[in-house]
């Protein structure tokens, strides 16, 4: 009845190979486990003729994108007039007219306004409405 004083202390090594064995067992059930199914069969593989959207092809759907996007580009370089210089000239040309115009724009700043640049100096204002009454 008592206890048999060999099986109370086994090795560790036989512990741990009978968990070892028991996790495997209980592994190998589950990939053995059989089904009745048939395979799922593989989606077929998408080419340019693939039927995406409303009946178009693939390749129709990619070009009216396509076509989409140039036409946006194009309407943007149009409305800002954006336009990439090709040599160096070009550049250089377009850098010294911008400063010509903004010199310009600088001038005309200081010029006086039109009715102070048609002024007579020491006239008085019935002497200049007689002199355009008679230009006039």
């Amino acid at each position: 009845m008592a206890w048999d004083p060999g099986w109370q202390h086994l090795p560790s090594w036989v512990g741990s190979s009978c968990l070892v064995l028991s996790c495997s067992r209980a592994a190998l059930a589950q990939l053995i486990e059989a089904t009745t199914e048939p395979p799922k069969k593989k989606p077929d593989p998408v080419t340019s003729e693939t039927v995406v959207i409303w009946g178009l092809r693939l390749w129709m759907v990619v070009g009216i994108f396509a076509l989409f996007v140039l036409a946006v580009i194009i309407t943007l370089c149009c409305i800002f007039k954006c336009r990439i210089p090709r040599t160096k000239k070009e550049i250089e040309a377009r850098y010294a007219q911008r400063q010509a115009a903004k010199n310009y724009a600088d001038k005309l700043d200081t010029v006086p306004p039109l009715n102070e640049l048609t002024e007579i100096p020491g006239a008085q204002s019935s002497q200049l409405s007689a002199c355009a009454a008679r230009r006039g």
